[in-house]
């Protein structure tokens, strides 16, 4: 009886240590499942963590893109096969070359033929491993004759290499950049304005300190030996001299006063209603005394009255200017002043004559300031400049229709309403 106990007894405590040991172990596991859940539970939060900053980076990265209205694209180097990510350039009337390109050189055919070979030159340098970057601005050809091409500027630099350190993969981005060509064209032309009028300027002081010279030496020379003339016919002849380059002188003056009050826009236009036949008339006969002998000067006009609204002194001073001219140039055969009949709310003038004429290639260069034609002729070379003026500053424009030889048609066109 006492054995079977002392067994009982022991099969109880063997049972009672081996739950002990159980219990020490689910103790132990229960711990470790504990921190192990812990464990996760923290590296999955740091996941979310790092995928929300992954997520919230794309929307940057997007953002950046499309406020900088730009293209991603990648470059295969082996095949040169050219694939594009996102884009959000300008679209040229919903147009852009976007779609994937088998093969960059044939798919270069969109670019200008001018920068299609250096741009593939710069491309094959960093495919090739010769240059870690590239940087390129070019046109890309448009399907559209009203804007044939737009301007792109393009980065790029090697994503991936292989074992032998060969560029595999490019990535790049482009922009477009014709605002930014605009501003650099509107730069260099506003520069360029700005060298031509530095050297109107030195030219215009060199010519006019000629120019107001030569009268004004006479001026001084012949009235500086006035007093020891006593012939009268000698001292008439002196004084005529004296008036008429005081005249030289005066009109000079004058006329680059209205070029540069013009210019300055300080004379203001000041509109008038009037008829057109009248003041052509009124012109014809104040200069008929000023022709050559064996000149007829006549006027042309087609209708019997034209009403016009415009600046009346304005207009007279272009008509001196060309009936000058006119005079000054024809030694035989005719002038006439005239008009033809008006197209929509516009009106050409003419004043036509059969003298020297004018080469073709001076065409132009008659309306320059200080050109003169023949040096020979008196004049300062001012009058056409200021009819150019004048002209458009009544909203018209100015040309001649001429031939050496053959007689000249100076012309302007203005609106009459």
């Amino acid at each position: 009886m006492t054995e079977l106990m002392l067994n009982i007894n022991l099969q109880i405590l063997f049972l009672d240590y081996v739950l002990w040991i159980v219990s020490l172990l689910a103790l132990v596991v229960l711990a470790w499942l504990i921190f192990f859940q812990h464990h996760q539970g923290k590296q999955l939060k740091g996941e979310l963590t790092e995928l929300a900053k992954i997520q919230k980076h794309n929307v940057e990265y997007e953002f950046v893109l499309r406020a900088m209205r730009l293209c991603v694209w990648h470059i295969d180097t082996k095949t040169m096969s050219l694939t594009f990510e996102q884009d959000f350039r300008d679209k040229v009337r919903d147009w852009t070359p976007t779609a994937n390109i088998p093969n960059l050189i044939e798919g270069a055919t969109v670019l200008e033929p001018h920068d299609r070979e250096r741009l593939l030159k710069s491309m094959d340098d960093i495919c090739q491993g010769r240059k870690s970057e590239y940087h390129e601005i070019y046109r890309v050809l448009t399907p559209y004759s009203a804007k044939p091409f737009f301007w792109e500027e393009s980065y790029a630099t090697v994503a991936e290499r292989d074992v032998d350190g060969k560029p595999t993969l490019l990535v790049g981005t482009s922009m477009r950049i014709d605002e930014r060509k605009a501003m650099e064209d509107a730069l260099v032309l506003a520069r360029n304005r700005a060298e031509e009028s530095d050297r109107l300027k030195t030219a215009f002081i060199a010519n006019m300190s000629h120019e107001i010279r030569t009268p004004l030496n006479a001026i001084v020379g012949f009235t500086s030996i006035l007093p020891d003339v006593t012939d009268d016919t000698e001292r008439k002849q002196l004084l005529d001299l004296v008036h008429e380059n005081t005249q030289k002188l005066l009109r000079i003056i004058d006329d680059v006063v209205n070029i540069a009050k013009v210019e300055a826009g300080q004379d203001e236009l000041v509109m008038s209603t009037f008829d057109l036949n009248t003041i052509l008339s009124d012109m014809s006969a104040r200069y008929f005394k000023d022709v050559a002998q064996g000149v007829n000067l006549t006027t042309s006009f087609a209708s019997e009255m034209l009403s016009v609204t415009t600046d009346h002194n304005r207009l007279q001073e272009i008509l001196k200017h060309l009936l000058s001219n006119a005079t000054k140039f024809t030694t035989q055969g005719s002038i006439t002043i005239g008009y033809d009949a008006p197209q929509g709310n516009r009106v050409r003038i003419w004043v036509r004559d059969t003298g020297k004429g004018i080469a073709e290639e001076n065409h132009e260069r008659v309306f320059e300031r200080f050109f003169k034609v023949d040096e020979f002729i008196p004049g300062a070379g001012l009058g056409l400049s200021v009819c150019r003026t004048l002209a458009q500053s009544l909203g018209g424009e100015i040309g001649v229709d001429s031939k050496l030889g053959e007689g000249s048609c100076f012309w302007f066109e203005i609106p009459i309403q």
